[in-house]
């Protein structure tokens, strides 16, 4: 892709639909968004959700939830009681909306469908494929025994949240994602062709054709570190936990794709972190967790990757319009701004009961800065 030149500036602003270029002094770039929304979040819970909650809060206004706690957000009550608790540990000056989701089960019913759609807090139901990740174990084992709740999700126009991934111990860790498009996704929507589904944390090239090429009921969220990296990072000098994710990170070829596609303009994509907070010692074990944690600096490692693409002018739409349209929100008030700047990132953070958490690209710099 080509880059994109921005026109020079000696004073004031570039402004296309409301994307702005500034340059207030020599060298000194500046972009300024609309309020983005993270559609993809966990904040855990308890003094996890403490430490972790105040760094998504500063960027986003709001951001859809995920449901696997153990045990698993199966219900509206329970999902009530999990949005008090986030709305009691958020910072004092803080303004952020937790979008609530449901964890989709074979026993989901339809009345539960219907008692999410009447909350209006429950914006999506999640589904994770038994086994496919992080306290996944209580997920879906046959689409089929979730019929009638899937049903009264596509009459409601209620999301359905997919984890992408088959969990068939012969089908390649690389090929799942395809796997699931054929085997699972294909076959759902066209026994439910008017359900509302977001292929959530995209990482192959055919996951972006497919989204691509599907009806306007179907889109996808893409995460920054599926955008800058690909499935070397987890090998770089050495095994990288913090690298380590699921779905796994894939070859360059998938992360070109998800870059093309994020940067394309289509509405169809959206910004979702899937940050994902562990302790540093379940990261860095014999059997590590999968998750990366970037809500400290999800928006700036954005801005990194569309400067790539050359497509920084795209960034807000990405950020902040696409999925508020899809989820049939609102759009944000307010901005904020970014800096062209380099910092660095800090080794590690406190987290819970003495231990530690380590963000993305711990230690290392990083390009953008968000101001405060």
């Amino acid at each position: 892709m080509a880059r994109k030149v921005f026109p020079p500036v000696s004073a004031g602003s570039v402004a296309v639909d409301r994307f702005h270029v500034t340059r207030p002094e020599m060298n000194t770039m500046r972009i300024t968004l609309a309020r983005p929304d993270d559609w993809h979040l966990h904040l855990r819970d308890g003094q996890a959700l403490r430490a972790v909650l105040p760094y998504s809060a500063r960027q986003f206004a709001r951001a859809v939830i995920m449901p696997n706690l153990r045990p698993p957000v199966t219900t509206v009550a329970a999902a009530g009681d999990y949005r008090r608790r986030i709305l009691e540990a958020l910072p004092d000056e803080a303004r952020f909306e937790p979008l609530m989701t449901l964890y989709l089960t074979d026993d989901t019913s339809a009345d539960e469908i219907r008692r999410a759609v009447d909350s209006g807090f429950v914006k999506a139901v999640k589904l994770y494929p038994a086994g496919a990740t992080t306290h996944s174990d209580a997920g879906v084992t046959d689409l089929d025994r979730c019929d009638a709740a899937l049903a009264e999700m596509e009459r409601a126009g209620l999301p359905l949240l997919a984890h992408g991934e088959v969990t068939d111990p012969a089908i390649d860790l690389f090929d799942r994602e395809r796997v699931f498009i054929e085997t699972v996704l294909q076959p759902l929507l066209a026994r439910r062709p008017g359900l509302r589904v977001v292929f959530e944390h995209i990482t192959t090239k055919e996951a972006a054709e497919f989204v691509a090429s599907a009806g306007e009921n179907v889109a996808a969220t893409i995460t920054a570190h599926h955008l800058l990296y690909n499935r070397n990072a987890l090998f770089a000098g050495g095994v990288r936990p913090h690298y380590y994710c699921l779905p796994v990170l894939k070859r360059e070829t998938h992360r070109r794709a998800l870059l093309r596609a994020a940067t394309s303009g289509s509405r169809k994509f959206f910004l979702g972190t899937d940050s994902a907070p562990h302790a540093r010692r379940a990261k860095e074990t014999a059997c590590g967790c999968a998750g990366c944690f970037t809500a400290l600096s999800a928006l700036e490692l954005y801005a990194e990757a569309f400067e790539q693409a050359g497509a920084l002018d795209r960034l807000e739409a990405f950020a902040s319009f696409n999925g508020a349209d899809f989820y049939r929100l609102p759009r944000n008030q307010g901005s904020l701004t970014l800096e062209k700047r380099t910092w660095t990132l800090p080794a590690s953070l406190p987290y819970t009961d003495g231990d530690e958490l380590t963000p993305l690209r711990a230690g290392e710099p990083i390009s953008w800065k968000l101001l405060a």
